[in-house]
């Protein structure tokens, strides 16, 4: 898994270094936590839901990885008339059923597909994964009312946790709105867990979707924006910044020497 976190670190700079553009810091905290559900635990019945939607550039990495995005078509990120623009973009790939990026939105679609499957009889889980800066908007928490009313025990809430939105540090933005005891009041079963920690981040996603109590699942990752190149490591600037090409050989650099001697691209 250490491996895998490198290569896919990789892929993510050197698309955004051939884009020159930014939102990098946001894509590297929650690689891993895409590396446990959607590459690792969604089963074909599932359904994968990249709420923080300027991460689209990870999500791109690891749909390249399981094989629905081919390396030609990776190649256009970014460029114009490309099927993967900065934001997820519906309808070019069954990987990426909704287009996100405006907040907000990603956890009232996953509530709806997690009680249309419990209508219909099926067996579906759906994951969700949400920045904790998005646990500011009011739609998320008409969703978690909604999901604890219809008893969604298949909807899997992921929080990358890093402590930063756009505009400062969470806490000092509209306080700690991804605390595991605002979750816990509300009514879901909550797991606080190392989001950079692959083969914990799997345990918790056993054990929730194991658990069929009636109730909605929340995993709060604490993470690090920017996780693996040191000078991007909780640094606000790296929500907007692209890189330099010294900048760009750096974070590879450091990548490298990181997660494997032996990652490559």
């Amino acid at each position: 898994m250490n491996v895998l976190s490198g290569q896919l670190r990789l892929k993510v700079l050197s698309l955004y270094n051939q884009a020159n553009a930014g939102h990098i810091g946001c894509s590297l905290s929650c690689i891993d936590l895409m590396i446990a559900s959607l590459i690792c635990r969604k089963r074909e019945q599932d359904t994968f839901i990249l709420s923080k939607g300027h991460a689209a550039a990870a999500l791109y990495a690891c749909l390249n990885y399981t094989g629905e995005i081919s390396d030609e078509t990776l190649e256009t990120y970014y460029r114009n008339g490309t099927a993967l623009p900065a934001h997820p973009a519906p309808n070019q790939f069954a990987g990426i059923p909704f287009a996100t990026g405006s907040l907000g939105h990603g956890l009232p679609i996953a509530a709806g597909i997690a009680h249309a499957g419990r209508l219909l009889g099926q067996d579906n889980r759906v994951f969700v994964l949400m920045s904790d800066g998005e646990t500011n908007e009011g739609t998320t928490w008409e969703a978690t009312h909604f999901a604890m009313q219809h008893k969604l025990d298949n909807l899997i809430v992921l929080i990358d946790k890093n402590g930063l939105q756009g505009f400062g540090y969470t806490q000092e933005v509209l306080g700690d709105t991804a605390a595991a005891e605002t979750w816990q009041a509300i009514g879901f079963d909550t797991i606080e867990v190392d989001g950079h920690n692959v083969e914990a981040l799997l345990q918790a996603i056993d054990r929730q979707a194991a658990n069929l109590n009636g109730r909605p699942k929340a995993i709060i990752a604490h993470t690090i924006k920017g996780k693996g190149v040191s000078y991007m490591e909780d640094k606000l600037e790296w929500h907007y910044l692209p890189m330099t090409p010294a900048q760009y050989e750096q974070a590879c650099a450091e990548v490298a020497e990181r997660y494997s001697h032996k990652v490559s691209i």
